[in-house]
């Protein structure tokens, strides 16, 4: 039996996490996980990992690692509700301490936030292997979108992250810092070079034009007919539309709080004297 695939829609931030297992040793990992927050009342809860949970303990799973495909901008990773409920490790692309450092001097974090990835449990480097039961996950770098970008192929399955959505939708943004759509070019090119019937598994869908909303894919299919970038299309012409299409956008809602929690692995400021944590707004600085 191939690797088994298990989808969660969070529609507030119209994300997509996995499931992902090995049914012969019911042994999995959780990819992209998120903790629900509400932005106008600085809220959190556990209903989306709830879920993600339920299937877990009903379906008898061991969850062996919790991965995150980058350090998202628009929603909350619920990576350390996860490693409290199961003890598995934490693990993301070794560059996401490039996305640390950044954003340090955004938030003027100081010294004390040591951006060196420490948060996490793993780091993973490109063409780093890791056991899912019997199966292997191989993590390869697909940045672009941030530097610490990840595509996780286990099986005959891709985990994308936002390097590519579905065929209708397109591709990702690259206006955040470190972006790059010259990179995010070549690392498309890289998952597109994966056999044609791998299975993609987006982290975002938005159900453009009316149709239901969908997270899987082929590559066969993006190569086809990916309306940013199809297998023939040059880099140059990539760049150009990719960086006309940004200007255009609005940033996401949950990109100050989300980056704040996300390059700490999933963990919100320490609480101050009055017990409460608190997340900072740099005013002018995006």
């Amino acid at each position: 039996m191939s690797v088994k695939v298990d989808a969660f829609f969070h529609m507030g931030t119209s994300t997509i996490s996995y499931v992902v297992s090995d049914p012969k040793t019911a042994r999995a990992a959780i990819i992209d996980s998120v903790l629900d927050y509400d932005p106008r009342s600085g809220r959190t809860s556990t209903e989306s990992a709830d879920a993600i949970s339920g299937h877990i303990e009903s379906n008898g799973l061991t969850i062996e690692w919790i991965l995150d495909t980058h350090p998202h901008a628009d929603h909350i990773t619920a990576a350390q509700v996860m490693k409290d409920r199961y003890g598995a490790p934490v693990a993301i692309g070794a560059d996401v301490v490039k996305v640390q450092e950044t954003f340090r001097e955004i938030y003027n974090l100081g010294s004390d936030f040591r951006a060196d990835g420490s948060q996490f449990d793993r780091l993973l480097d490109d063409g780093d292997r890791i056991g899912i039961g019997e199966l292997t996950l191989e993590a390869f770098a697909t940045p672009g979108h941030t530097p610490a970008c990840m595509t996780y192929a286990v099986d005959d399955a891709a985990f994308v992250g936002d390097a590519v959505f579905m065929p209708d939708y397109g591709s990702a943004r690259t206006d955040f810092p470190g972006g790059d759509a010259a990179i995010l070019y070549d690392s498309i090119m890289r998952i597109y070079a994966l056999p044609p019937e791998t299975r993609i598994f987006v982290c975002h869908d938005y159900a453009p034009n009316g149709r239901g909303y969908a997270w899987e894919t082929t590559v066969a299919e993006e190569r086809e007919s990916n309306i940013h970038l199809r297998a023939d299309t040059g880099k140059e012409a990539f760049v150009k539309l990719r960086k006309t299409r940004d200007v255009a956008l609005s940033l996401p809602e949950l990109i100050v709080a989300a980056l704040q929690v996300n390059i700490r692995a999933g963990r919100f400021p320490e609480p101050e004297s009055n017990g409460v944590a608190y997340l900072k707004v740099p005013i002018n600085g995006f």
